[in-house]
């Protein structure tokens, strides 16, 4: 039997609870499935890590979490901690680092849960965005000069290079082509970013003649967030830029019911090194220890990483089960609308899980 290992950090907040309700989810999807086995070490990285040692990990962490098959992560951020540091201290660090470039966002309004969007459910919203995921917009290229002065100035650079885009355009070209409608759609921002965001659109025509069975179009970015609202079926797969995707993807939450819902795979396609697998709600400190977080990002997160280790059986009864769950509107936690808690979501989903004949 195959054993994973799963450099496990669930971080801040929320992030504790939904993580470990996720490593209960998939023990019990491998017991169910018998072929594989789940094997998770914790590491207490994060803003207390933080508090106590002056860095959000250790420095060798990477170094730690580099031979896993993966990683299973919760969130970052702390009221009481800058949040830039918290995120380019763990977040950021890790992804950078292990090239995770291509980040991947599945939304599509799950059986029981109602958009905010009139009429709309998970046959008119179904997409999956693709974002660059290692330059752009969050380069961390830049600068601060003339601090506390009159003339102070601040820089952030965004970085756009010919190997980057090259490979996330086909990455999202591949992506669009793996799916029934074989439709993609490239965002932009050209006519106001005339270098970068120009270099962006003109690979993304030279890789689009690699892909004639895939139909694609172009938005620019500020256009895309009416078309996403008020034409949500014209829409597939999406592929924007760091900060472009990152924005749109939490609309794409909202709009498929909450952001509670929403999960993210950062890969690195290659394997060159582990991918790292998180819901995208953060630490929620507001809610954190209420026992009331939404688990369902985290089971959909790691079903996507199932699908990564390559049990796509077991990614798919995972999935059966969370719709299931979902159905039922006393399983909703407040974030939908009800009433539920993180325990007795997860305990719904495992019984769904253990109870299916399949």
């Amino acid at each position: 039997m195959q054993t994973f290992r799963i450099a496990t950090i669930p971080g801040d907040g929320i992030g504790k609870e939904v993580v470990a309700a996720g490593a209960e989810v998939l023990d019990a999807v491998a017991r169910r499935d018998g072929r594989f086995a789940m094997a998770f070490d914790f590491f207490d990285w994060g803003s207390d890590h933080y508090k106590r040692h002056g860095s959000m990990m250790p420095a060798d962490g990477l170094g730690q979490i580099s031979s896993h098959d993966a990683i299973l992560f919760g969130a970052v951020g702390a009221p009481d901690v800058p949040d830039h540091v918290t995120l380019w201290g763990l977040r950021l660090a890790i992804c950078q680092s292990f090239d995770q470039y291509a980040n991947v966002r599945p939304t599509r309004v799950l059986p029981g849960i109602t958009s905010p969007l009139r009429g709309v459910g998970g046959g008119e919203l179904d997409w999956v965005i693709v974002r660059e995921n290692s330059e752009g917009e969050y380069a961390g290229q830049g600068g601060r000069t003339h601090r506390g002065l009159p003339d102070e100035i601040a820089t952030e650079v965004s970085i756009f290079t010919r190997s980057g885009v090259e490979r996330i355009m086909r990455f999202a070209f591949e992506t669009a082509r793996s799916r029934p409608r074989k439709f993609l759609t490239v965002v932009t921002k050209s006519n106001a970013q005339r270098h970068g965001m120009v270099l962006w659109d003109e690979i993304a025509a030279e890789v689009a003649t690699e892909f004639p069975d895939v139909t694609w179009d172009k938005m620019l970015v500020d256009a895309m967030t009416v078309r996403m609202t008020l034409q949500p079926q014209s829409l597939d797969t999406i592929v924007a830029t760091n900060l472009h995707a990152d924005i749109l993807s939490d609309l794409a939450a909202a709009l498929a019911g909450s952001i509670g819902i929403a999960p993210t795979a950062n890969l690195n396609p290659e394997r060159k090194f582990p991918s790292m697998f998180e819901p995208i709600h953060g630490s929620a400190f507001d809610i954190t220890g209420k026992g009331i977080a939404n688990p369902v990002a985290t089971f959909w997160t790691a079903s996507l990483m199932l699908g990564h280790l390559g049990q796509d059986d077991a990614a798919a009864r995972l999935m059966r089960a969370v719709e299931r769950v979902t159905r039922d509107a006393s399983f909703h936690t407040p974030d939908l609308g009800g009433q539920a808690t993180t325990r007795s979501v997860t305990d719904a989903v495992i019984a769904a899980i253990n109870g299916e004949n399949i």
